[in-house]
């Protein structure tokens, strides 16, 4: 098991090489002197490598911690680079699905269908958050989420 004395200690050479610690955890060292925590494991019989952080952003702690997660979800028959890869896409679509993209995106379709002037008028105005003066209520803002 690596200590963060051992850690400190290492110096790069010519070429990458790994120190190991526990369970799959390891400590890339470049060339360049960064040290990159990495963790391998078998899905399905498929040797895969998952990056945990680069050291010292990511300490000794905390890269044991996320070896430890990630053997959690092998052991509950998930693949770790899977479920990281399934949050960043969900989290990049919830950041971009705002009220302004899809009215937008309505607008678009609208355009595309030849819809009469007035009706694109009056859509691109409500989209915009205008308050009509037959309507009352707060106007939009570009930054309001969807939630479906």
């Amino acid at each position: 098991m690596l200590t963060t004395v051992q850690i400190n200690a290492l110096k790069p050479r010519e070429k990458p090489y790994k120190v190991a610690d526990e369970k799959g955890l390891y400590l890339l060292v470049s060339p360049s002197g960064s040290y990159l925590w990495r963790v391998k494991f078998r899905f399905h019989g498929i040797e895969k490598k998952m990056a945990l952080g680069r050291y010292p952003d990511v300490s000794l702690k905390e890269a044991r911690k996320k070896c430890d997660e990630a053997r959690e979800q092998l052991s509950g028959g998930q693949d770790p680079l899977a479920v990281r890869l399934q949050a960043k896409v969900e989290a990049e679509l919830a950041a971009r699905t705002t009220f302004r993209v899809v009215a937008d995106e309505f607008i678009e379709k609208m355009e595309r269908e030849a819809k009469a002037p007035a009706t694109l008028k009056n859509v691109k105005r409500r989209s915009k958050g205008t308050p009509d003066r037959r309507r009352r209520g707060t106007p939009f803002s570009d930054n309001m989420m969807l939630v479906c």
